[in-house]
């Protein structure tokens, strides 16, 4: 957008996300979700070594934002997609889309790269889906499936 006299104007949620965006040296990292996308439902996210990224992907019926880097690939899912689930190892589960480590810990210095946008403005993987991928790939048996135990 574009104010009297040619200016730039942001907006709202441009500011928004840029103030979301700044990193204090306390501040989580977190996955962000890409402009023009919405996360109605909030974001968590789900991380898996980089070696089952590739085995997971074609499992999936639809991909929502991906992100990488050498030691991990993570995909945005809706907030609480860890409710009532055991998702398995060596999957992470990061509430908030919170990276665990902090650049202090890693010396990283930025995020992992999105290496795939879906179509549209939802950035979410399904997470059962997602689930039943990672426990196929584990050899974990799903949660609900597992015999009770008194």
């Amino acid at each position: 957008m574009t104010g009297p006299g040619g200016s730039r104007v942001l907006s709202l949620d441009s500011l928004v996300r840029i103030r979301r965006g700044r990193q204090t040296p306390d501040a989580p990292r977190r996955l962000p979700v890409p402009d023009g996308m919405t996360a109605p439902m909030g974001c968590d996210a789900v991380a898996v070594p980089a070696r089952f990224g590739p085995l997971v992907l074609p499992r999936l019926p639809r991909v929502g934002c991906v992100y990488a880097d050498d030691a991990h690939w993570w995909w945005l899912v809706p907030s609480d997609s860890d409710y009532a689930l055991e998702w398995p190892a060596p999957a992470h589960y990061a509430a908030g889309a919170v990276l665990p480590d902090s650049p202090a810990d890693t010396g990283a210095v930025g995020l992992p790269g999105l290496i795939h946008r879906p179509d549209g403005t939802l950035p979410y993987t399904p997470p059962i889906p997602l689930y039943l991928a990672l426990c196929r790939l584990t050899g974990t048996t799903p949660v609900w499936s597992r015999p009770v135990t008194a």
